[in-house]
Order: structure tokens, then C-alpha cells, then sequence
């Protein structure tokens, strides 16, 4: 580290004046690192049968190789937010890039199914510290509201079209080298991003370092580790499960008393005025019902393209393009030209109705459906959609926040990114067996019963979906806040970092 450390009492902004402006380039190191946390959660998906066969572990074992990783990540994502601010975002990001890298490695070179397992939970607590890191970097980097629209545009875009690069990328490296490449590829993102962080990121953390919340980090961890266990175990052991039942009950419980834990302690894990805010906490509800249904959309859309219309995991993939295409637009637009002249009550409905109306068309699939007809129109509008939906609520869910708390709030938005997947995911697959598992019951002698049924269990899924879109439009419409609340809320956020400079102190160091 730099002997020529700078500490002040003037807010960021006047310091900025005395260093380069690598704005740019810091999106581009995080949004580098958010790829790489995101389509992780996907890219394995394509992997796990090559995966299987080659470590042969049985079928029952398989889950593991993604709940590990999703157990891991979405745990620790508050804790992990937590650290950054208190030891500085940049040296959370590296050593979160680092142990990614050497995770991914580990992993890549497993000669068992336990150490690919043990590779991936490991990847899991890497993301947990990088995935905060990334987005409350952007928080505190772009300031301004012109630049923070086009910075969490381009943020925006790589959360929700990460997924669906992930299958490409997935399908590709399994396709044409091995599954062990799904793994090692990501050593290359972390070296990249990391080179980029050394470089251009600047190490900023508070002078004074309040006590870590111990009872609060244990309470939410478990309580977090249980709702997601729970979920998990739910898609395979059914939800009347005693094992099931008990995760879910205890997480709930424990998450309860946590909030109550916060209330009282001096330094909380997550200050409730981070979600105090009616219009932080409608946006952190909508990143929620956005990964619920947006899981609906990869994890049984792949299904369908893969196993009814006899796509290659690359052709299914490559499926995905036209609604990556559609995000990076409407992320883009919403988030610099829309979300500062109409506010997010109109831009986030709008968004949801158009993610209801996709999911709607979706549940129309049959078997006999073409892609062009059937598919494309859909995965154009969710494109769209998802576009409206979650760049704008990320932005939303961390307007006015003080950097002192911008890593804790960062946190939020990926939890509940990580828990709404996790609840898409067990519910949505449950619906889809039961479903299948009836019509074939009632249509045993039909033609082609196999396939009509798992499209029947699809298209439920679809519809469901389609539903959870339709309150997220709904809850928006009735409790988003216009535009100028959403102003507000920034200029009382800057107000209070001028007027109290003492309490956001800020060591500066080049590392």
C-alpha cells in the first residue's frame, strides 16, 4: 500500500477533483465481475450432465452442484456487504476476485464429486463478497443522475442478460472443449477484472470502523442459509418433507428476530433506514418477484427448447439472443432517458405488464409450437421487460443511501435476487411435476403423452409467472413513489453527507 495516504473531512465529490476520472472504466472492471457472479449461477446448468458423467455421482447428488453454490451466496451476500463497507469496497472486490479464481480452478481440476461441491460453495462465499462490492462501488462512483442512469443501465443489462450468456457460454465450452471450462473460464474474468481494479479503483473506507453486529450477522446468515436450504430441499424431497418444513420454519424465525436484533443494537448489519423507505422497499420487493419469474424463463424454457423441440444446448442458448438483445436496449433506455423523466412507479409497471403479457403468450406452448411463432415473440417483450424491471429498481433500491451504508444496500438487492431465484426455482419446478404428473395420469394412452405433458407442466409455470409479473404491476402502480420523491431522496442523501462531515470521514489510499 502507498505511504501517501489522504485522509479528509470533505465529501467524495471534492475529493474526486484531485484524482482521474476512470469512471467509465470502473463500470466496465465491475460489470466484468458481475458477468462472471451471474452467469455462474446458469453456465454449470448446460455442464452437470458431462459433469456427471464424468465424475459419475448419481442423480440425487446433482442438485448439489448448484445449491451449493446458491446456499453459499445467498447466506452471506449481507455479511459480505457489510465487510466491504467497513474495510473498503476495493479490497473486498480483489480478494473477492481472488478467491473466485482460485474456486474456479479448484473446481475445473476436481477429480471428485466432493471437491467440485467444496469448489463451488467456495465460489459461492467469493460471490457473496464481490457481488456487494460491484454494485455499491457503482453507487458511490456515479453520483450524478445523468451518468448514474447509463452506468446502472449498463449494470442492469449484465445482471439479467448474465443468465442467459451463461447458457451460451455453457453450452459452447461443453459443447466443443469440456465441463471442466465452464469452471475455468472464470479464472480468466477474475484475472481481467482484477487488473482492471488494481489499476483504475481507488481504496476508500470509513476512518473510524464501527463494531461488526455479531448477533445480527449469525441470525441473518442461518436465517437466510435455511430459507434457501429449505426452498432447495423442497424441489426434491417435496414440501411435506420434515427436513423442508423445519429450514423453512427456522430461516423464517430467525430472520424475524433479526430484524428485531437491529432495532436495538448500536451497529447494525443492515441499518433499517436502508429499508425503511417506502420506495427502496418496493424496489427491493420487485428485484424479488423479477427473479422469481425471470427463473421461470431460463431454467423451463431451456427445458422446453432442449427436450420437446430437440435443441443443442448451444442452439438453446443462442435461442436467448433476441432478449439479450432487448435488455441491453431497454435497460439502457429506461435507466437514462425514462426513469429520470416519469419516475419508477410508471417505468417498473409498465415493465411488469409487459413481463406479464410475455410469460401469458408463453403458456400457450405446445408441444407442436414453433420458435418463431411461439417463442420468439415472447422472449422479445420479456427482453423488454426485464429491461424496465430490474436495472430500474436496482437503481431505485439504492437512491440516497449514504456510502457508509451502500455496501449493506447493494447486498439487499443481490439477496433478494439470489432468495427470489431460489423460491422461483423450487415452486416453479414443484408446479411443473405435479402438473405433468397429473395429465399423463389421466391421458395415459395419448400419443406423444410425453411430450404434451412436460409442456402442459411448462406452461403452468408460464402462467404463474405471468401472474407474479401481475401483482409486482400492481404493487408498483399503488406504492411507488413519483420522481420527485425519488429526487429527493437523493438530494436529502447529499445534503446529509455536506452537513455531517465528520460522521462519513473517509481514508483514501491508492493500493
Amino acid at each position: 500500500m502507498s505511504n501517501n495516504a489522504i485522509a479528509g473531512r470533505e465529501p467524495g465529490a471534492a475529493r474526486a477533483a484531485d484524482r482521474p476520472d476512470h469512471r467509465w472504466l470502473i463500470l466496465v472492471v465491475v460489470s466484468v465481475a458481475q458477468l462472471m457472479v451471474v452467469l455462474d449461477a446458469t453456465v454449470v446448468n448446460i455442464a452437470l450432465p458431462s459433469a456427471q458423467a464424468d465424475l459419475h455421482f448419481g442423480n440425487g447428488d446433482r442438485q448439489w452442484v448448484v445449491t451449493a453454490y446458491a446456499l453459499a451466496f445467498g447466506s452471506l451476500l449481507l455479511l459480505g456487504g457489510r465487510i466491504g463497507d467497513l474495510v473498503g469496497r476495493k479490497r473486498m472486490f480483489i480478494a473477492g476476485l481472488a478467491a473466485f479464481a482460485l474456486a474456479s480452478a479448484i473446481g475445473g481440476a476436481a477429480p471428485s464429486f466432493g471437491l467440485l461441491v467444496a469448489a463451488r460453495t467456495i465460489q459461492g462465499v467469493a460471490a457473496a463478497m464481490l457481488a456487494p462490492a460491484a454494485l455499491s462501488t457503482l453507487v458511490t462512483t456515479f453520483r450524478d443522475p445523468a451518468d448514474r442512469g447509463k452506468a446502472f443501465g449498463v449494470f442492469g443489462t449484465v445482471a439479467v442478460g448474465g443468465g442467459a450468456v451463461g447458457l451460451i457460454l455453457g453450452g459452447v465450452l461443453t459443447q466443443y472443449l469440456s465441463w471442466r471450462w465452464v469452471m475455468y473460464v472464470n479464472v480468466l474474468f477474475a484475472v481481467a477484472a482484477t487488473a482492471g481494479a488494481l489499476t483504475y479503483m481507488v481504496h476508500e473506507r470509513p476512518a473510524t470502523r464501527p463494531r461488526i453486529d455479531v448477533i445480527g450477522t449469525v441470525l441473518a446468515s442461518v436465517g437466510l442459509f435455511g430459507l434457501v436450504f429449505g426452498f432447495s430441499h423442497a424441489e426434491t424431497a417435496g414440501w411435506t418433507n420434515a427436513l423442508t418444513l423445519s429450514s423453512l420454519i427456522l430461516g423464517a424465525a430467525l430472520l424475524c428476530a433479526f430484524v428485531a436484533v437491529e432495532q436495538r443494537v448500536a451497529a447494525p448489519l443492515l441499518p433499517l433506514r436502508v429499508v425503511s423507505d417506502r420506495a427502496r422497499g418496493v424496489a427491493f420487493a420487485s428485484v424479488a418477484i423479477a427473479g422469481i419469474a425471470m427463473f421461470g424463463v431460463f431454467l423451463f424454457l431451456t427445458y422446453y427448447l432442449q427436450l420437446v423441440k430437440g435443441f443443442s444446448p448451444v442452439m438453446s442458448g443462442l435461442a436467448f439472443l433476441p432478449m439479450i438483445a432487448c435488455v441491453m436496449i431497454s435497460s439502457n433506455l429506461s435507466n437514462i432517458v425514462t426513469l429520470p423523466r416519469l419516475g419508477p412507479r410508471v417505468v417498473i409497471t409498465i415493465g411488469m405488464l409487459l413481463g406479464c403479457g410475455a410469460m401469458a403468450y408463453l403458456s400457450r406452448l405446445t408441444y407442436t409450437s414453433s420458435y418463431a411463432a411461439a417463442v420468439l415473440p415472447a422472449l422479445i417483450f420479456m427482453g423488454l421487460a426485464m429491461g424496465m424491471v430490474m436495472a430500474p429498481s436496482m437503481n431505485t433500491a439504492t437512491a440516497g443511501v449514504l456510502p457508509k451504508d451502500a455496501g449493506v444496500a447493494s447486498a439487499l438487492v443481490s439477496t433478494m435476487q439470489q432468495v427470489g431465484g431460489s423460491i422461483g426455482t423450487a415452486v416453479l419446478s414443484t408446479v411443473a411435476a405435479s402438473v405433468t404428473s397429473n395429465y399423463v395420469t389421466g391421458h395415459a394412452t395419448q400419443s406423444h403423452v410425453a411430450l404434451i405433458s412436460v409442456t402442459h407442466g411448462y406452461a403452468a409455470v408460464f402462467m404463474i409467472s405471468s401472474g407474479l409479473f401481475a401483482v409486482g404491476a400492481v404493487t408498483g402502480a399503488l406504492l411507488f413513489p413519483s420522481k420527485k420523491r425519488l429526487q429527493e431522496m437523493r438530494a436529502a442523501a447529499t445534503t446529509q453527507l455536506i452537513g455531517e462531515p465528520a460522521a462519513h470521514e473517509v481514508v483514501t489510499a491508492h493500493i
